[in-house]
C-alpha cells in the first residue's frame, strides 16, 4: 500500500480541530486513504444504506455512534453539517472526532464554511505526487507521461491507461459537471476541455475561448469556475505590485494532472510526448503542480503566482511564503545556464523574488549566481 504524504498533515489537523475536511478530485485516493490510514467508523454517503443512517434523524444516529466517524462523499448530505456543529459544540475540546471527505470543492467547502467555521481543518489530497510513487516507476519521465491518478499512474499499458483517463473524463462530465447548471451538452464540455489542453501553460483568454466555443466569455468563466472547483484545472494568478512596470494581468491556465492533459492531447507513449509541440508546456505544468503540492503538504499558507512583464521578463512560478519569495523557472532540457535565469535575474532586481531556482531535466545541482541555483527536476519532485 502506498502511504500518502498528506496523512501527516491530516494527523496534525486532527490534533487541533474537532473535524478534518479532506477534499480532492474523484479517484485521487481519498477512499483508500480513509479505509487504510484513518481509524473510525466509515460511511459512504453515496451508498443508499449508509445515506439512510443519517438522512432520517442524523442527531439520533450521531448520539448512538460515539466514536470517530468518517463520512465519504460528505457533500451528498448537506443537512449533516449543522448536526455535526451541534455535536462538536457539546464537547468543543474533543479533537479528531469527524473526518469529512468530498470531491466537489465549491459545494462542500461552502457548506462546511457556513456550518463548521472554526471547527474544521482543511486538507487537499491530490493524485499521487512523484515522491509517493517514485519507487514503483522508472523515473520522473515515466510519472510525467502517466500522471498521478492511481489507476492511470500504476497502469503500464498505454492503451489501458488512456482508456481509463478518457472514461474518467466522460463520467465526470456526464455525472458531476452536469449537475452544476451547465447550459452546454457533455459533448461541448468535452470539446471545451480539449481546447483548454491546447492552451495549457498559456495566458487565459476567455473571450477567445468563448468565440471558439460560440458562447460569451462570462459563460467561459462559469465553466472554468466549475472545472477548477473539481480540481481539473488551475488558474495561476499574475504577480501584482507597484513596480512601475506594465505587468500581464491575465492568469495562466493549467490542466492539473499531466496524465489527463496527455489523454486530452492524444499523447499515449513517451515517443508521442517527445514529438509533441506541447511538450514544454506539459513539463512546466508538471513541475508547477509538484512544487505547489510540496508546499501544501507541509501545511503552509504559501501563495502562488507567476510574473510576466509586457517587455517579456517572466518567472514561471513564485512561491510566496511571506518572509521569502522563491522564483522558479522550468526548463525542459538536460542542461541549463545563466541565460535561462534572465527572468529570475529581472525578478531579483525588481524585488519580486528573494532567490531563484532554474529547474531542469539534468542530474546536477549547482549555483548559477549568488542567489540562483540550477536544480534537477527529480530533486524538486521528490520534495512534493
Amino acid at each position: 500500500m502506498i502511504k500518502r504524504r498528506a496523512t501527516s498533515l491530516i494527523a496534525e489537523m486532527a490534533t487541533q480541530f474537532p473535524a478534518v475536511l479532506i477534499v480532492g478530485p474523484r479517484q485521487c485516493g481519498k477512499t483508500t486513504l480513509a479505509r487504510t490510514f484513518l481509524t473510525g467508523t466509515y460511511f459512504d454517503l453515496e451508498r443508499p444504506s449508509d445515506y439512510a443512517v443519517f438522512a432520517g434523524d442524523a442527531e439520533l444516529a450521531l448520539s448512538r455512534l460515539p466514536g470517530t466517524l468518517i463520512f465519504d462523499e460528505a457533500q451528498e448530505l448537506p443537512s449533516l453539517f449543522s448536526v455535526l456543529r451541534s455535536a462538536i459544540d457539546e464537547d468543543r475540546h474533543r479533537t479528531g472526532r469527524f473526518y469529512l471527505l468530498g470531491s466537489v470543492n465549491p459545494a462542500l467547502v461552502k457548506q462546511v464554511s457556513e456550518s463548521l467555521a472554526g471547527r474544521v481543518g482543511l486538507v487537499e489530497l491530490t493524485p499521487f505526487t512523484f515522491s509517493e510513487v517514485a519507487k514503483k516507476l522508472a523515473g520522473l519521465d515515466e510519472y510525467w507521461l502517466r500522471g498521478g491518478f492511481p489507476d492511470a499512474c500504476l497502469e503500464p499499458d498505454p492503451n489501458r491507461r488512456t482508456r481509463w483517463l478518457e472514461q474518467y473524463v466522460q463520467a465526470l462530465v456526464q455525472r458531476d459537471l452536469a449537475g452544476y447548471g451547465l447550459k452546454t451538452s457533455p459533448q461541448e464540455m468535452l470539446r471545451f476541455l480539449g481546447m483548454l489542453a491546447h492552451v495549457h501553460g498559456g495566458l487565459l483568454n476567455a473571450s477567445e475561448l468563448g468565440r471558439s466555443l460560440g458562447v460569451t466569455y462570462h459563460t467561459v468563466g462559469g465553466h472554468l469556475d466549475i472545472l477548477e472547483g473539481h480540481y481539473l484545472i488551475r488558474r495561476l494568478p499574475p504577480w501584482h505590485s507597484n513596480l512601475g512596470k506594465r505587468l500581464v494581468k491575465s492568469p495562466k491556465l493549467y490542466v492539473r494532472d499531466c496524465g489527463l492533459l496527455h489523454a486530452l492531447l492524444g499523447i499515449r507513449t513517451a515517443l508521442d510526448l517527445l514529438r509533441s509541440p506541447r511538450r514544454g508546456a506539459s513539463w512546466e505544468g508538471l513541475l508547477v503542480e509538484q512544487a505547489i503540492a510540496g508546499e501544501r503538504q507541509k501545511g503552509t499558507d504559501s501563495r502562488f503566482w507567476f510574473y510576466r512583464t509586457q517587455a517579456g521578463a517572466e518567472i514561471d512560478l513564485i512561491v510566496d511564503r511571506g518572509e521569502e519569495r522563491i522564483g522558479y523557472e522550468f526548463k525542459c532540457a538536460t542542461s541549463t545556464g545563466r541565460a535561462d535565469a534572465s527572468g529570475l535575474l529581472a525578478g531579483l532586481a525588481d524585488g519580486v523574488v528573494t532567490r531563484g531556482l532554474v529547474v531542469y531535466a539534468g542530474s546536477r545541482r549547482y549555483p548559477l549566481t549568488e542567489k540562483i541555483e540550477a536544480v534537477p527536476a527529480a530533486e524538486l519532485a521528490m520534495q512534493s
